[in-house]
């Protein structure tokens, strides 16, 4: 069975999808400590290094972009900076393994070139054995954040992309195939195939971490945004699956909405309803726990029903 795509999908009636479903979703704050009086947020999902689990932070002060990527680890009920571990100055970080390696990445900012007074950015990427050992290996085009990778069943590397501007608009995702990390660079990235039947112009999104399912198709996670009228920014985790061989993807769906979480403070009133999906760890009892940054500001984690376990009923990948 192969998957169909419904065609583009807005915030409002995926909003009402999630509604209708009546869910009890209750979020929950992590405490982290040893990083002074600046944030942390925009995290991952734990992971195991060096026999232990592992989250990395974005990590800055409230008036400001310029972030750190730390590493911590769990120690007496609070995420704190473990000793010995790389600070990167990065933002938003994200993790996977590919080949049996530890791949770590994050966006990068530098002075806008034309710009004066602004921002650039671009996607750095790390590879090694353990945080330890993470080495610089490539970078992607300038002004592309939400570029993210995954092992295939085949061995392949799947490279997802989020260019915006004259291709991508307000941002778009494409996915692409590599055979090693060694192939990826700016110009693989910015030749991938568009998902142009997912968001309307108005509106925009981006995957943030890929899963490979028990039948050969990726269970992505990602997020979905918009404006308000206020120039507000409201941004949604999202699911959907993706067919690596066909390149469709199925409907996408919300999974947790800003009230799921306790109030809290934010970097500015513009993001309060941001919900950045940092990174999901699915659970033997059929349920998951999803990793958020909130407000820009905070770092929490929520429990909900597993999204992927129904893509992975609906059969494998295209022959």
């Amino acid at each position: 069975m192969r998957l169909t795509s419904p065609g583009k999908q807005s915030c409002a009636s995926l909003l009402a999808e999630f509604h209708a479903k009546k869910l009890d979703l209750k979020g929950e704050r992590l405490t982290f400590s040893g990083v002074g009086d600046r944030d942390v947020y925009n995290i991952t999902a734990p992971f195991i290094d060096r026999e232990e689990p592992v989250i990395a932070g974005r990590v800055e002060p409230r008036d400001s972009e310029h972030s750190e990527v730390v590493f911590f680890h769990q120690r007496d009920g609070a995420w704190r900076p473990r000793e010995g571990d790389p600070v990167f100055a990065l933002q938003d970080p994200f993790f996977s393994r590919i080949h049996g390696e530890l791949v770590v990445g994050g966006v990068e900012i530098f002075p806008h070139p034309t710009w004066p007074g602004r921002l650039g950015w671009r996607t750095r990427f790390y590879r090694g054995q353990d945080v330890r050992d993470l080495k610089p290996f490539a970078t992607g085009p300038d002004g592309m954040k939400d570029i993210r990778l995954v092992e295939l069943a085949d061995g392949g590397i799947g490279v997802f992309t989020r260019p915006q501007g004259k291709i991508g608009g307000r941002g778009t995702i494409g996915y692409t195939r590599i055979d090693s990390l060694d192939d990826l660079n700016a110009e693989v990235i910015e030749g991938a195939y568009l998902l142009t039947e997912q968001f309307f112009p108005d509106e925009w999104g981006g995957v943030n971490e890929a899963h490979l399912l028990s039948n050969g198709l990726l269970g992505v996670l990602g997020h979905i945004a918009r404006f308000d009228d206020a120039l507000n920014k409201y941004y949604y985790p999202i699911v959907f699956a993706f067919d690596p061989v066909s390149r469709v993807a199925s409907a996408m769906e919300i999974i947790a909405v800003r009230e799921n979480f306790p109030p809290g403070p934010a970097k500015s009133p513009s993001l309060v309803n941001v919900l950045f999906s940092g990174g999901l760890v699915r659970q033997p009892d059929g349920t998951a726990v999803l990793y958020v940054g909130v407000s820009d500001a905070e770092a929490h984690r929520i429990v909900i029903p597993d999204p992927f376990l129904k893509y992975e009923a609906i059969g494998s990948a295209a022959p």
